[in-house]
């Protein structure tokens, strides 16, 4: 199949469509200039796609001043508003049949155990980006299959997460964000690949998923693991105050976060491979 995918180089991009290759089918990265200009430039570019993959956001984990705030806005609203509108430009002949959008689990308020079902969302500003993220997919033609993936914390070798984490751990210096006691949803690199993969070639339905593994966790535990597999001790924690002299108000993302279930994703008879996090881990270390 053909198929275009918006971010390609970011992290998830790269193994997303590095997953779809191996499966055989034809990848191609819209060019990001496309994301931000006339809908008629990028409808051009995205014409007889058959899946469009939408992977497009800054980074949200940086001091939202209000030029990053409007990047990370622009970064997946605008340029999802301009995906749509391109795609409504063309005939129905040559529209893809399916659009798969990511989307984040900062849309759910922290302190509560969510599923797709959950209409308890965030208020602050992460939970209206994403908000807003999701609602600018409303205008797809209705032939036009909808899938929303709200990713949790993704982990494989090559994540930030684990790069920057190594080496502190290594030295006996892993520590706990805050008390530790957050929800840490996670989800492998290798079963959130497979899960695109199981929409793209298997799945004949819409619908909002949630891209996290089953096994609910606490920061604490993830901290807890990392270090046993390293054969490290991590006594130590990082106030929460440091955190927001790094981040300002960002590290609230950090300090807080919502538990949340892949219910659907399991009702849906999907498989994960990396189930917990001893699973991921063992995995991602060795």
């Amino acid at each position: 199949m053909k198929i275009s995918i918006t971010g390609i180089s970011g992290y998830l991009g790269q193994l997303v469509s590095e997953g779809l290759k191996n499966q055989g089918h034809q990848v191609f990265g819209i060019k990001r200039q496309l994301l931000y200009g006339p809908p008629e430039l990028l409808s051009k570019e995205i014409e007889e796609s058959e899946i469009i993959i939408n992977l497009a956001g800054a980074p949200i984990l940086q001091r939202w001043t209000p030029k990053n705030k409007q990047s990370i806005y622009e970064s997946r609203v605008k340029t999802t508003q301009n995906l749509v509108q391109a795609i409504r430009i063309l005939p129905k002949e040559k529209q893809p049949r399916k659009f798969i959008s990511a989307s984040a689990i900062g849309i759910y308020q922290s302190g509560l155990s969510h599923d797709e079902s959950s209409t308890h969302f965030d208020t602050g500003f992460v939970g209206q980006v994403v908000t807003s993220w999701e609602n600018a997919t409303a205008g797809l033609p209705p032939s036009v299959e909808k899938i929303i993936f709200r990713i949790g914390l993704v982990l494989g070798k090559d994540a930030k997460t684990i790069t920057n984490l190594l080496l502190p751990f290594r030295l006996g210096l892993g520590a706990t964000i805050g008390n530790g006691q957050q929800p840490f949803p996670f989800i492998h690199e290798k079963d959130m690949v497979r899960v695109f993969l199981w929409t793209v070639e298997e799945y004949r339905s819409g619908g909002i998923f949630n891209l996290v593994a089953p096994q609910k966790i606490t920061n604490k535990q993830f901290t807890k693991e990392l270090a046993k597999q390293l054969h490290r001790p991590a006594f130590l924690f990082i106030p929460g105050v440091f955190l927001k002299l790094a981040f300002g108000k960002a590290a609230t993302i950090l300090v807080n976060s919502p538990e949340v279930e892949p219910v659907q994703l399991i009702k849906s008879g999907f498989k994960f491979n990396y189930p917990s996090i001893e699973d991921a881990l063992m995995d991602i270390v060795v």
